[in-house]
């Protein structure tokens, strides 16, 4: 190969810079167009006059280009420690240096396309007389004479059309960028001057080369050597360099994308090499060898599109979904919505994201197993995220359905919808998140100085609507009836009924709290409604009946191990633009939404629920302390597991993504349905605790353990109403427990639930039981073991009205003093028992017993 000619400004160039070179072009354009002179009448001095009217001034700028996203990642291919995992492009481009492109292209292109490029100024005169011979031959504009110079003014406004938001302006500058017209011709006449004047020929071929359609959506030489050659520009050899130049003229038909268009390439390239050698680009053993081999399917290696989130990395599809639909966020893009969506349009930017790669492929992974996205009995879906505490970092975002987006679809197993997010950001309705939302209504009793060892009823009834205040909503009236997950009655304490996730005990909680304050302790960690509006207040509420998002439950979860300090989700860490500046990324957003007493009060009672049932199995049981809640929706059509430690916050959902199965009766990956969410939750939180390791969890407060409740006071031996009286003076709820058998009087308050000197919280409903006084006194029978016989005991007995004996024998060797009397009895001298109570009297006997 020859070496590449030393790029120069022509002469003429030099004289038309020196004495005015428009008259000179004004003349010879006037001969290119003479046609259309004689037609409208405008004579060459006019003509003159119209090119110097024109603008010489235009930019080689940045074109449009490929977007690139990274990810967090350790391990093959990540280069300082990310790993690309999308590219987003409405044009397919990658700029690049003069350097950066093969010589055999460069080559080619100017033979191709130009061959005195070094020689003018712009404009080619030698090409300009000739186009004006067979301008006026034709009678009509039939050629223009373009020089590569030209051709880059053309691609200019070309691109600059194609990047316009609007249809119809862009179909309208499209239409007027490539029209054939007398006052289009001249003004990219103009501008190729003033290129040529303001850039270095090197400048000048590398902007073509970068600028140019390569068909099928590919732009630049670049991003063409990748997608039809699998290679860099600057790889490419002879005949691949001739080929892809080859399409610049007729992209539609001579691209690489088709076989179909493989002959049209193979002809143009052909002419391409022979003026190649023509010029003494290549000698002739070079054109032999290249021109003998065959534009086919061996030769052209193509490699698969690879623009959108379709094609992302698989395992990062919904965080790139996430990242793209988050762009009008991104105040580093620029200042406003319109600003922001241009830009990235534009494109060049590379962004590094918050998503860790390591614990994503194990969240997915494990998503997809125990989640399976092909299941057809019913719409099974599932979702996890994760953020980090105390910078709103979003690390994993996984999801069962594989991502399509694309008009056709994926069939079963996909879907364009992120069940991560809200509506706004990628479709989803939402998922009611059970008792997972219950933490809301723990946080706010703690808000209010109430304690984790007060005391309240737990059982499934029915209360009054006028017992809950909603200072945003209320008052309501009317039942609000709820049952329990299984037979739980009783009183518990706080903790106890959180561990347990006791409904009665929350709507106890609730009553004495503003349903109000609960729903904006929520909405102050984050949580939201996947379809915008506002979290709703009413009783219900408190046992998760709002449809929200897991990325918003992970926030407030990430909160709570953060000390109280929530912190908005992002997603960049940094981004670099095409010019290589350093924009930064998205700043941390945060508040102190709850205090770090309240927080770590609540992340203590949280601790308990990974001892119990099926939430052990989210349990990583690798010392890293970490606390949870469990949630199961009515009929199981729901079931949630959020945890976190003081680095985390993970939410995941596994449920109905519509319809009515209940989860628990399914079975994936050998585990029962009630356990899905579980398994995923430790896989996620397994690979996260590698690289984020949670500390210990801080100490709850102490005030906030017995809070603000008082001892339950001793009443019994009084009367019911007066047992009613004391307990309601106390400020507890009082509760007729009925009669139970008891030696007292009747009437007579005999115990209550929870038992004198218990801690309980004020307003708890303490249940009083009164005696039937239905027992007696059981005589003593026995006396020193060896005075009275069966008999007498009878007699005894039934004096005192016990009339059901049973006789036991106790063998005693001959002599034996006891021998024939009472040695024992049950129930024992002294207790209580109702008259129709068996008494066991035991007999000492020397002979054998029967």
């Amino acid at each position: 190969m020859s070496a590449l000619k030393t790029p120069r400004r022509g002469i003429l160039s030099a004289i038309a810079g020196l004495i005015g070179f428009s008259a000179l072009s004004g003349v010879l354009v006037t001969a290119m167009v003479a046609p259309a002179l004689a037609v409208t009448g405008i004579t060459a001095s006019s003509t003159i006059g119209i090119f110097d009217g024109l603008p010489d001034y235009l930019e080689i700028d940045q074109q449009p280009e490929r977007n690139a996203i990274y990810a967090k990642y350790t391990g093959r291919g990540s280069v300082d420690g990310y790993y690309q995992i999308a590219t987003i492009y409405d044009q397919n481009r990658q700029e690049v240096s003069y350097d950066e492109i093969s010589p055999y292209a460069i080559e080619a292109v100017v033979a191709g396309e130009d061959r005195r490029f070094f020689e003018h100024g712009g404009v080619d005169l030698t090409s300009l007389v000739r186009a004006a011979v067979g301008n006026v031959v034709s009678s009509g504009i039939e050629s223009g004479a373009s020089t590569l110079t030209m051709q880059l003014v053309k691609n200019t406004f070309i691109s600059a059309a194609e990047s316009l938001p609007n249809e119809d302006d862009r179909a309208a500058a499209y239409e007027n960028a490539i029209r054939t017209s007398f006052d289009r011709k001249l003004k990219e006449m103009k501008l190729a001057i003033g290129l040529e004047k303001r850039y270095t020929k090197k400048e000048i071929l590398t902007a073509y080369l970068n600028i140019a359609n390569f068909g099928n959506a590919t732009y630049g030489i670049q991003a063409a050597a990748q997608r039809y050659y699998s290679v860099d520009a600057k790889d490419l050899n002879l005949e691949q360099s001739a080929s892809l130049i080859a399409i610049v003229q007729e992209p539609s038909i001579r691209n690489l994308s088709d076989p179909e268009y493989f002959a049209a390439n193979q002809d143009r390239r052909d002419v391409i090499l022979s003026a190649m050698l023509d010029v003494g680009s290549i000698d002739r053993a070079e054109y032999d060898e290249a021109v003998a081999i065959p534009v086919d399917e061996e030769t052209v290696i193509p490699s698969s599109p690879n623009n959108g989130c379709i094609a992302a990395n698989q395992f990062s599809k919904w965080f790139c979904d996430y990242v793209v639909k988050s762009v009008p966020d991104f105040e580093f893009l620029g200042a406003t919505v319109e600003e922001r969506e241009s830009n990235w349009e534009k494109g060049g930017y590379k962004l590094y994201t918050t998503l860790d790669l390591n614990a994503q492929i194990a969240a997915q992974q494990a998503t997809w197993k125990y989640a399976p996205n092909d299941v057809t009995s019913f719409q099974l879906g599932s979702a996890t995220s994760t953020v980090e505490a105390g910078t709103g970092r979003v690390l994993v975002m996984a999801e069962n359905k594989l991502f399509n987006d694309t008009a056709e679809g994926g069939g079963k197993t996909s879907t364009a919808v992120n069940y991560n997010t809200s509506y706004d950001y990628g479709g989803s309705s939402g998922f009611q998140p059970g008792s997972t939302y219950k933490v809301f209504t723990l946080i706010e009793w703690l808000n209010q100085g109430k304690g984790i060892y007060d005391r309240l009823e737990g059982t499934a009834r029915t209360m009054d609507g006028s017992q809950f205040v909603d200072s945003c909503n209320g008052p309501y009236s009317g039942p609000v009836v709820f049952g329990n997950n299984a037979n739980e009655t009783g009183t518990y304490t706080v903790a106890e009924g959180t561990a347990e996730s006791v409904n009665g005990v929350f709507f106890s909680m609730a009553s004495q709290l503003d349903q109000c304050n609960i729903r904006n302790v929520a909405a102050s960690m984050g949580v939201e409604r996947a379809d915008g509006d506002e979290l709703q207040s009413y009783p219900s509420s408190i046992i998760g009946t709002n449809d929200v998002t897991p990325l918003s439950m992970a926030s407030a979860y990430a909160a709570i191990g953060a000390g109280g300090l929530w912190c908005e989700p992002i997603i960049i860490d940094k981004a670099i633009d095409a010019k290589n500046n350093d924009l930064g990324g998205q700043e941390k957003n945060c508040r102190q939404a709850i205090s770090p007493e309240v927080a770590a009060t609540t992340a203590f009672v949280l601790t308990e629920v990974l001892k119990r049932g099926n939430a052990a199995y989210s349990d990583p049981n690798d010392g890293i302390p970490i606390f949870g809640k469990t949630g199961t929706t009515d009929g199981a059509v729901h079931t949630w597991m959020a945890s976190g430690t003081t680095r985390y916050g993970t939410a995941t959902w596994v449920g109905n993504i519509s319809g009515y199965q209940d989860i628990s009766d399914v079975y994936y990956a050998d585990v029962d349905g009630y356990k899905l969410r579980h398994y995923i939750t430790n896989a996620t939180d397994t690979a996260l605790n590698k690289k984020y390791p949670g500390k210990a969890l801080p100490e709850p407060d102490s005030k906030l353990l017995t809070g603000s409740g008082t001892d339950v006071p001793d009443v019994s031996l009084q009367s019911l109403e007066q047992a009613r009286s004391v307990l309601t003076s106390l400020g507890f709820s009082f509760a007729d427990g009925g009669q139970v058998d008891s030696e007292l009087p009747a009437g007579q308050v005999v115990n209550t639930n929870p038992s004198a000197g218990t801690q309980s919280a004020f307003g708890a409903t303490v249940t009083v039981y009164t005696s039937k006084g239905n027992k007696v006194e059981v005589p003593d029978v026995v006396g020193d073991g060896k005075s009275t016989d069966v008999a007498t005991a009878q007699s005894i007995l039934n004096n005192a009205g016990f009339n059901n004996l049973n006789q036991a024998c106790e063998a005693v060797p001959p002599g034996d003093p006891r021998d024939g009397f009472v040695t024992a009895m049950n129930p024992g001298a002294g207790s209580f028992a109702k008259p129709d109570a068996t008494v066991t009297v035991t007999v000492a006997q020397s002979t054998p017993c029967p």
